[in-house]
């Protein structure tokens, strides 16, 4: 029964999150990074987008990495290399262990090119990822769009300004947004 549960909710699974957990699997399981599929929707093997990759176990966040530019040839690419990382590199866990692996479940994000926020009142949690970066230390952070419990711009920059380190009282904030589909 299990194994036909997971044959029918793989064969429903969005191109980019089957992609996502064959990358996952393949080097935990086997130490192997694969390549894209041939049969991907051209789209994800002809353009390049930022990517973040989410892993969650039993409804908590178990591992988080991405771009917010594109470093890779195309989408599948990206995808790959950022679901590895996301299973084994995040510093807040623990790396993804074969034991865990049948109870992840995987979300892709595609983002758009950043744009410079010019006044807070752009913003909006609910449709915009926010980068922020401090105009005197070289710190960094990135809030995906619609985050639980982040309803409010205030919620939403104090977020990220406390993920970045960075005191928005004592530094002038350089703030970006971003639109970001996501598939799970």
């Amino acid at each position: 029964m299990y194994r036909l549960n997971y044959v029918l909710i793989f064969a429903f699974m969005h191109p980019l999150v089957k992609l996502a957990k064959q990358a996952v699997e393949s080097y935990i399981q086997e130490g192997k990074i694969i390549t894209p599929p041939a049969d991907l929707p051209l789209e994800y093997l002809q353009k390049k987008a930022a990517v973040f990759v989410s892993l969650h176990q039993n409804n908590e966040l178990r591992g988080c990495i991405g771009t917010y530019l594109p470093t890779k040839e195309n989408i599948a690419q990206e995808v790959i290399a950022n679901a590895i990382a996301a299973a084994s590199e995040d510093p807040r866990f623990n790396p993804i262990t074969k034991e865990d692996l049948p109870n992840l479940k995987y979300e892709v994000y595609i983002l758009e090119k950043p744009q410079l926020v010019k006044s807070i009142d752009e913003l909006n949690p609910k449709i915009f990822g926010v980068i922020v970066s401090g105009s005197q230390s070289k710190r960094l952070a990135l809030l995906l769009p619609e985050l639980e419990g982040i309803d409010t711009i205030e919620q939403q920059l104090n977020c990220v300004c406390q993920k970045a380190g960075i005191d928005p009282t004592r530094e002038k904030l350089i703030v970006q947004k971003f639109r970001a589909q996501e598939f799970h």
